[in-house]
């Protein structure tokens, strides 16, 4: 589907993807490396931090939804645009453990707010663009997800071209992005969006910590966020052993970026076709645990350079294919466990569950690496991780028709009180 063929709204929220991707990936990979370095952390706060800014973000992408719904997208994308602004420059000045924390939860808050605004306005838009005949809504979807995949691609190559100078120039640019993109939606975006209806959802939590089955699934896609967590926590202090840098950092962001944004719908239409949900998100588990295991068979030779590098890329590779099987498979799962009229809150509730365990168990892995173990033992154990993870998994439950789980996730709930 070509870009400039959309109608001018979809476009800008398209766009809108790639620069907040843009402007937050030239920044998160080298985080690690500063709150250890620059700030003096210990192992297990770095971790606890990062895990901070996950569950800032992923647990509370329930209120900036249920915000958008209520006094629509344009104020709750501007204010989380202003709250990312400030957090990047507070970053970028900040060198006390309290006064980072502060700045990664402004950072992860903002997020939290125009995140879910702009995912839901454009699944409402591409059903709108389609029942308009402008061809189907997964075309537009999927170049939502081209465009964020391009982002992660070009920010970690920004942000290590500006690591030469340093830390506070990457926090400044990344703040630099979000000032382009608060301009050009204080502009472009229309006050009154076409077929935007504002509810108030109210209800539906005791049904829900009462549903076992989706708390099962909600503890699977946490051990699953927890793994791929590492990204930012593990994989730096690998890259720093093999390389004495961490500036091949950003070519493996590149890598695991473009075998998403050329890989992912393939592979998503082949197992959504064959295999399932539940299949596709055991199978991604252990792609993840394989990846752990890789890394950690590797270590006890101690090789370093190109060499030593390989284990990690292969590590990324792993990850970044358990990722694309999992990630578009629980998101077609969640409606067969949600209550009929409660998507939003149950979808809320998953990114709530999954960041409260990636943040306690975040904290344990930077622990876990501060410990002096031998340095395969902490792999070993976070292989352990997602490989137990897949016998959480709920059972497969009733099948449902190709095509109904789509719309029932990118259609609009009315069915809210």
């Amino acid at each position: 589907m070509n870009l400039l063929r959309l109608p001018a709204l979809l476009r800008l929220l398209v766009l809108t993807q790639l620069a907040f991707n843009i402007g937050f990936f030239a920044v998160l990979p080298f985080l690690s490396g500063h709150l250890g370095g620059a700030v003096g952390m210990a192992g297990w706060l770095v971790g606890f931090v990062l895990g901070l800014r996950t569950f800032s973000q992923q647990g509370l992408f329930v209120v900036g939804g249920a915000l958008a719904d209520r006094y629509g997208v344009r104020p709750v994308v501007l204010a989380g645009c202003a709250l990312r602004i400030a957090g990047f420059v507070w970053l970028g000045y900040a060198e006390r453990a309290w006064t980072v924390t502060g700045a990664v939860l402004l950072v992860g808050f903002a997020a939290a707010l125009f995140s879910p605004a702009v995912e839901s306005e454009v699944a409402r838009q591409a059903v709108a663009h389609e029942e308009a005949g402008g061809g189907p809504r997964t075309r537009v979807l999927a170049l939502f997800t081209v465009a964020g995949q391009a982002g992660a691609f070009v920010g970690p190559l920004l942000g290590a071209l500006l690591l030469s100078v340093d830390f506070r120039t990457v926090c400044l640019a990344g703040a630099g992005v979000f000032v382009l993109v608060l301009l050009a939606h204080a502009r472009l975006l229309p006050r009154r969006l076409p077929g935007r209806e504002r509810v108030q959802v109210r209800g539906g939590m005791g049904p829900l910590l009462r549903n076992r089955r989706f708390l099962a699934l909600c503890c699977a896609y946490g051990a699953y966020l927890l793994a791929y967590n590492q990204l930012y926590l593990a994989l730096p202090a690998e890259v720093e052993r093999a390389a004495g840098s961490q500036a091949p950092l950003a070519w493996l962001f590149a890598l695991s970026s473009l075998l998403v944004v050329t890989a992912q719908l393939p592979l998503t239409r082949w197992a959504g076709e064959r295999i399932g949900a539940h299949r596709c998100t055991a199978a991604g588990l252990a792609l993840i645990a394989a990846g752990f295991a890789v890394v950690a068979a590797a270590l006890p030779a101690g090789r370093t350079g190109t060499a030593g590098l390989l284990p990690a890329a292969g590590f990324v590779v792993l990850l970044t294919l358990g990722q694309m099987l999992i990630a578009p498979a629980v998101r077609a799962w969640v409606p067969d466990l949600a209550e009929r009229g409660r998507l939003g809150l149950y979808t809320g509730a998953l990114s709530s569950v999954s960041g409260l365990i990636v943040l306690l168990g975040s904290a344990a892995t930077g622990t876990l690496l501060d410990t002096g173990l031998p340095p395969a033992v902490p792999w070993l154990l976070l292989a352990a991780v997602p490989a137990a993870a897949i016998a959480l998994l709920p059972g497969r439950g009733r099948a449902h028709r190709r095509g109904d789980v789509a719309d029932r996730a990118v259609q609009p709930d009315t069915t809210r009180p």
